[in-house]
């Protein structure tokens, strides 16, 4: 059986896991991974159980802190699937500047803090920062109702909702896939041109600014000033339906196009013919 702690810390709202098990590893002068191993042996990372804590070993953390097994899954990601995973960040990328907690020892790091789907603080409602370029926050003004209709869509699928025809998350990766655009572009600018542009013609103009985007499909986390136009693309995408996917499809080419057609044609064609749907297979 495990040692209970002598002394145990309440967890800050929307605490991530490896964070309260850190800022107990400061408390008693120990590292974090000393405190993980006295609990469980077998775990391989405070990242490993941040993103898959079964049921056994939830319990066994409970104990030694004197909780209860739902408060500690409550700090990881246990419903989040693998492609869900793309999205969290393996450290803070974002802060809310309002909430700021007000207790002694090290900061406690939110899982907010690494949702790279979130746009707005789950405690406050406040928007996050994490110091990116705020013009480009202005230039997307507009879409933002329809960026917390994405934010909250991508948020229900990572807490264990079932998506209405398509998953969310998958959708935000089509979205970056590059694209085609008339007139033809210098082969040095094609990466300038992502299927999110067709719906936010503003994310072309922001792309035209930077030097480089060096995000995709395998790493779909962006920065706060321009994530704003991936949500509400997502929620445009969602809102139409499949047929909007069958009109995206004409706007890739090459390879790309060949995976968005792979990625998609079970949702834009009969259901008859291709069955139920099927996770999203991108890179």
């Amino acid at each position: 059986m495990n040692i209970r702690l002598p002394v145990t810390l309440p967890p800050a709202p929307d605490e991530l896991l490896s964070s309260w098990i850190s800022r107990h590893a400061a408390f008693y002068a120990v590292t974090p991974q000393t405190i993980l191993n006295h609990c469980l042996p077998e775990a391989a990372s405070l990242r490993a159980v941040d993103l898959h804590l079964p049921k056994g070993q939830a319990r066994r953390i409970a104990s030694m802190f004197s909780t209860d097994s739902t408060t500690v899954r409550s700090m990881t990601f246990e419903k989040a699937t693998k492609p869900v995973h793309r999205f969290i960040a393996r450290v803070p990328i974002q802060s809310c500047v309002k909430y700021t907690p007000s207790m002694p020892g090290p900061v406690p790091i939110r899982r907010s803090q690494l949702q790279g789907w979130r746009i707005t603080c789950p405690i406050c409602g406040d928007w996050l920062h994490d110091g990116t370029r705020a013009d480009d926050s202005k230039a997307l003004a507009p879409y933002r109702d329809a960026a917390l209709q994405g934010e909250k869509l991508l948020n229900d699928e990572a807490e264990g909702g079932t998506p209405s025809w398509g998953s969310p998350m998958e959708l935000a990766r089509l979205l970056l896939i590059r694209r085609i655009s008339w007139p033809l572009p210098r082969e040095d600018d094609l990466w300038r041109y992502r299927v999110l542009g067709v719906l936010i013609p503003e994310f072309d103009a922001i792309l035209a600014t930077l030097t480089s985007f060096h995000h995709s499909p395998k790493h779909p986390i962006l920065p706060l000033h321009v994530r704003h136009a991936l949500l509400a693309g997502v929620a445009i995408v969602h809102r139409s339906g499949p047929e909007m996917l069958r009109m995206l499809q004409w706007h890739t080419f090459g390879p790309t196009r060949n995976k968005f057609i792979q990625a998609t044609d079970h949702l834009v064609s009969p259901v008859i013919e291709w069955g139920p749907p099927q996770q999203m297979q991108l890179i």
